[in-house]
């Protein structure tokens, strides 16, 4: 990843969710964002079917979560596999959204299972993560949780996001340590 990319990535998360109106501590509407991005989020079944999608899951588990296209007229649809977890469907969609606000472009076409998928540089799939956590779990929701002593369970189920991606934004973000020191400074 970049030099810098992590800070930009804070910063640009919390001016995204301040044009949609919502404070630093609360978790965010990915659908609301979605439509503040101006991209349409489409259950992949609208497109393929539920069969496919499983006979996909089945011949490579987890080989499609989500996927953005650009088409004719500046429309951008993220499409999303309806067979994942709700909080990982979440996380899903806001990688998406963090390409589109990254501008990264699409860079090979790969085929698994007889269907094609359009990928992005490894740097580029990194820089959409990280950017994804930090729309999800701003750095403030965090803080607010950090100090309370929250874990990853609690956390994940406040904000409706996967206990993997909270546990990733708490042990990432630099808070637990922070609230860590804090509580030293207070004890002293």
């Amino acid at each position: 990843m970049r030099r810098g990319f992590k800070s930009e990535a804070e910063r640009l998360a919390e001016r995204v969710r301040a044009q949609i109106g919502l404070r630093p501590d609360v978790p965010p509407d990915i659908f609301q964002l979605a439509d503040h991005l101006r991209v349409e989020v489409i259950d992949a079944q609208e497109l393929v079917g539920m069969d496919s999608l499983q006979e996909l899951e089945l011949l490579q588990p987890g080989a499609f979560s989500a996927a953005t296209f650009h088409l004719p007229g500046g429309r951008t649809v993220a499409v999303y596999n309806p067979c994942n977890e709700p909080a990982r469907t979440k996380s899903d969609i806001a990688h998406e959204l963090a390409h589109v606000l990254l501008g990264h472009e699409v860079r090979e076409v790969q085929q698994i299972g007889g269907h094609a998928f359009f990928t992005c540089n490894p740097e580029q799939e990194e820089e959409a993560n990280w950017l994804a956590g930090c729309l999800l779990l701003p750095r403030q929701l965090l803080l607010r949780h950090a100090y309370a002593g929250t874990d990853a369970q609690a956390l994940a189920a406040a904000a409706g996001v996967s206990v993997p991606m909270a546990r990733f934004r708490l042990n990432t973000s630099g808070v637990l340590l922070q609230a860590r020191r804090s509580r030293a400074a207070r004890g002293r």
